[in-house]
């Protein structure tokens, strides 16, 4: 009996951790509107604001959906599932089962079936985030304080120093776009699709600054990834021949 990654009960297990952090997020839900009317908040100003966060939340739900999808392919659907809606991210997800799978000597073209591969990738994604968890509750107020003083004293410099973790941030994900460049015109692919996803994110920011869309603030990501997507479908064929 083989190994599925799209099991029943592999569902049924995301399935109900989904659920709980859902009923955990209408519980707050209520008792914040029902506290926010006994200090008097006006019900419709609340209403107005949950609708319109309802709305905004769309965009990022996008970019998730994207992530899943790309995930599933060669994971199934209930592990992607399960992660993206809870606690990872696309830009950490898949880099962490793509190096455990390069570490294993495992081609990620197809379906993960076996059951050794598929754990030692949820462990993977599992610890290699985990830290996180403790280290924010432990440590944000002293990061967020050091940052702070250096913002107050320097306004400049507190810009500096989060643009330059944000680079240190993406130059360390441009090392696995890179790394397949020896492979010939093939291993070029990512780097096309890297170069027009940022035409297309360049086009989005001239089109907010320039236009006035503000509305596209929170579509320019997903605009860039599909359409980044899309590029990738139209030239992968192309080169390969």
């Amino acid at each position: 009996m083989g190994f599925d990654p799209n099991s029943t009960i592999l569902f049924l297990l995301a399935g109900l951790v989904i659920l709980f952090v859902i009923a955990q997020s209408i519980f707050f839900l209520v008792r914040a509107y029902r506290h926010g009317k006994e200090i008097g908040v006006n019900p419709a100003q609340m209403r107005k604001t949950m609708f319109s966060t309802a709305v905004f939340t769309v965009a990022p739900a996008v970019s998730i959906l994207l992530g899943v999808i790309t995930l599933s392919k060669f994971l199934g659907l209930p592990l992607p599932w399960l992660r993206l809606s809870v606690i990872g991210a696309i830009t950490y997800e898949l880099p962490a089962a793509t190096s455990t799978a390069q570490a294993l000597g495992i081609s990620l073209s197809e379906t993960v079936t076996d059951p050794k591969v598929y754990t030692a990738i949820c462990w993977v994604m599992t610890l290699g985030i985990f830290p996180g968890l403790i280290w924010v509750p432990l440590f944000i107020k002293k990061i967020q304080g050091g940052l702070m003083k250096i913002k107050n004293k320097d306004g400049k410099w507190g810009d500096i120093v989060m643009t330059a973790m944000f680079l240190g941030m993406i130059s360390a994900f441009l090392g696995m776009v890179f790394a397949d460049i020896r492979s010939g015109l093939v291993g070029w692919i990512p780097i096309f699709v890297l170069l027009f996803s940022a035409l297309v994110m360049g086009i989005c920011g001239l089109l907010i600054k320039k236009c006035g869309m503000k509305w596209l603030e929170n579509y320019a990501l997903p605009v860039s990834m599909l359409c980044a997507m899309v590029f990738a479908a139209v030239i992968t064929p192309v080169i390969r021949g």
